[in-house]
C-alpha cells in the first residue's frame, strides 16, 4: 500500500474513534454523577419535640383575643334633700298660777264572778207517743171495788219507755188519791208498747209523764 491510500484510511478511521470515545465520556460522567448521588446520606427525620408542640398551642392562646370587660353603668346623682327651717316656737307667756288639780280617788272594781256554766239538755227530736192508732194500747180496767165506792181520780205514771218502744221502769208521779186506782194504772201501762223518741232520727230511751184519767161516767158511756 502506498503512503497517501494510509492516510486516506487513517482519515477515514479518525472521526469514528473520536464519537466512540466521546460517548463513552458522557456515559462514564453520567455513571459518575448517579453513583455520587445514590452514596449520598439520607438527610436526618425532623422530629416535633412535645416542647415544641406546647409553645405553639401557648403562642395560639395568646394570640386570642381576650374579653374586653363591660364599661361601668353610670351611677345616678343623689337627689338633693333641701332641710326645711323649723318654725320658731315662742315660748308660752306667763299666766296667773293655775290651781293643780287634785288626784281623784280611783273607784275599786269588782271582779264579776261569771255564773257558772249550765250544761245543754239534749235536744230530742220527738218525744214518746203512746197513742198511736196501731200500738193497740187496752184502757187500764176500772176496778170493781172503786167502782162500788163510787171513786174516781186522775193518776199520772213515771214512765220510762226504751228505744225498742217497751217499757222499762215505771212508778207514780201524782197519787189519784185511791190506791185501788193507781195499781189498776200500773199494770195496764206496763204492757203498753210506745212509739219511742228519736233523735237526729235514731231512737232513744227516755222518760216521760203518763195521764190515766178514771171517771165512772165514761166507762158508763
Amino acid at each position: 500500500m502506498t503512503v497517501p491510500a494510509m492516510i486516506s484510511s487513517s482519515s477515514r478511521a479518525a472521526p469514528w474513534g473520536e464519537r466512540v470515545a466521546v460517548v463513552a465520556l458522557v456515559l462514564a460522567v453520567h455513571c459518575g454523577v448517579m453513583l455520587m448521588w445514590l452514596l449520598q446520606p439520607e438527610p436526618p427525620a425532623v422530629t416535633v419535640s412535645e416542647m415544641s408542640v406546647s409553645i405553639a398551642i401557648r403562642q395560639a392562646e395568646v394570640a386570642k383575643p381576650q374579653a374586653q370587660p363591660e364599661p361601668a353603668k353610670p351611677v345616678p346623682p343623689k337627689p338633693r334633700v333641701e332641710r326645711a327651717e323649723k318654725p320658731v316656737v315662742k315660748p308660752p307667756e306667763p299666766q296667773a298660777a293655775e290651781t293643780a288639780p287634785q288626784p281623784t280617788a280611783a273607784v275599786p272594781v269588782q271582779a264579776v264572778a261569771a255564773p257558772p256554766a249550765v250544761a245543754a239538755a239534749p235536744v230530742i227530736d220527738t218525744a214518746p207517743d203512746y197513742r198511736a192508732n196501731y200500738l193497740n194500747n187496752p184502757r187500764p180496767a176500772y176496778p170493781m171495788a172503786a167502782r162500788r165506792m163510787g171513786w174516781e181520780g186522775r193518776v199520772v205514771l213515771n214512765v220510762e219507755v226504751l228505744a225498742e218502744g217497751a217499757c222499762g221502769g215505771i212508778s207514780v208521779f201524782q197519787s189519784s188519791g185511791h190506791e185501788v186506782l193507781d195499781n189498776a194504772a200500773l199494770r195496764t201501762v206496763k204492757g203498753w208498747r210506745f212509739v219511742p223518741a228519736s233523735r237526729a232520727g235514731h231512737p232513744v230511751t227516755q222518760w216521760f209523764k203518763v195521764p190515766i184519767q178514771f171517771s165512772l161516767k165514761e166507762n158508763e158511756a
